[in-house]
């Protein structure tokens, strides 16, 4: 079943909307967050948060983009339930990606702009980068990949792959400066 068909049957309510979903992306929500909770179980949990949370989502939005809705949607959900699950605890699949981050914006950033201002920016900066770039990028810092399974899923080397995490970060940092957004 094609995206825009599943969207309607959220609209009309269908229950089988859920159930399409599943078998189109349900590995796909899964392994998402797998790479941030690294627990099967949790992962699965997290898969039916995800599926209720597009429910209460749709409508009243309508994505343009299905599969990247679902994925956020399911990235926040795994998130939240990282949080929850490791208050006292770190995993480093999940806080070594943050804390790269940081040497380009810090806390204040977050504070001192919405949600959707700082998407802007970011899609901005990204539009800016070359689709390999932007690639390795994604995959380090919103799917919380390793550099292992970067090379893996790009074909490139371990050292190839982070220099070009390196320099993305320094000219995320310098974008942020320009924009305003950093000090």
């Amino acid at each position: 079943m094609d995206d825009g068909s599943i969207i309607s049957l959220f609209l009309e309510r269908s229950e089988n909307a859920i159930h399409e979903t599943k078998i189109k992306y349900g590995r796909l929500v899964v392994s998402t967050a797998m790479r941030i909770l690294g627990n099967q179980a949790d992962a699965e949990e997290c898969e039916n948060d995800t599926y209720m949370g597009v429910w209460s989502a749709i409508p009243p939005q309508r994505p343009l983009n299905f599969k990247t809705f679902l994925l956020k949607i399911a990235r926040n959900q795994a998130l939240k339930r990282y949080h929850f699950l490791n208050a006292e605890k770190r995993n480093p699949n999940v806080e070594i990606p943050l804390e790269e981050l940081y040497e380009c914006a810090d806390e204040s950033t977050s504070a001192a702009y919405s949600d959707d201002a700082l998407a802007e920016i970011m899609n901005g900066f990204l539009a800016l980068l070359n689709e390999e770039t932007r690639r390795v990028f994604m995959l380090r810092y919103w799917y919380f990949a390793s550099v292992k399974e970067i090379t893996e899923e790009c074909g490139i080397s371990k050292s190839k792959a982070e220099s070009m995490l390196f320099r993305t970060r320094k000219k995320l940092k310098k974008y942020l400066e320009e924009k305003g957004v950093r000090q």
